[in-house]
């Protein structure tokens, strides 16, 4: 009966650390999921603020804007927002626009940009050279249309 008892026993305590290792596992696995999860986030999202730092060189962002403050250019410069920019970028610059929708990449909220510090030479370089989503506008555009477009977009500041 005894050695019955301690065989039964036995028995018990190996169960008892089979379930115990599979837990083990279970947890181990888990943990190391969660750890392969947590360093995809933070790497995904180091190559998201990475990706929407998009900065003009210092060159072209110091350029300074040939038509700054001329009311007919910023009013040319409005027409052609409508025409060629407001599909993604919306009517207030918030890049709210039904085109951007259907972007993988949100368009820039403009007015956001320009209370952030970007200059005339910035905004000029980046409608010229474009990136993906957004096209470059320097085979469309004349230059002076691009600085009339710079004009308008700087009243986005003030909404």
């Amino acid at each position: 009966m005894e050695h019955r008892c301690g065989i039964a026993q036995r028995q018990k305590q190996r169960r008892a650390c089979l379930i115990a290792m599979k837990s083990r596992k279970s947890a181990a696995s888990c943990s190391g999921a969660l750890i392969i999860l947590a360093v995809f986030s933070i790497s995904g999202s180091l190559l998201a603020q990475g990706s929407s730092d998009w900065k003009a060189p210092p060159t072209a962002a110091n350029r300074p804007n040939p038509v700054a403050g001329n009311a007919n250019a910023t009013a040319l410069g409005q027409k052609l927002y409508v025409a060629n920019c407001m599909s993604c970028h919306g009517p207030a610059g918030k890049g709210d626009g039904p085109g951007g929708a259907a972007l993988e990449k949100k368009p820039a909220d403009l007015g956001a940009r320009i209370k952030a510090g970007e200059t005339d030479g910035a905004l000029f370089w980046k409608i010229t050279e474009g990136r993906s989503p957004m096209v470059s506008w320097r085979g469309s555009l004349t230059e002076t249309q691009r600085w009339e477009l710079v004009n308008y977009i700087k009243t986005f500041a003030g909404k």
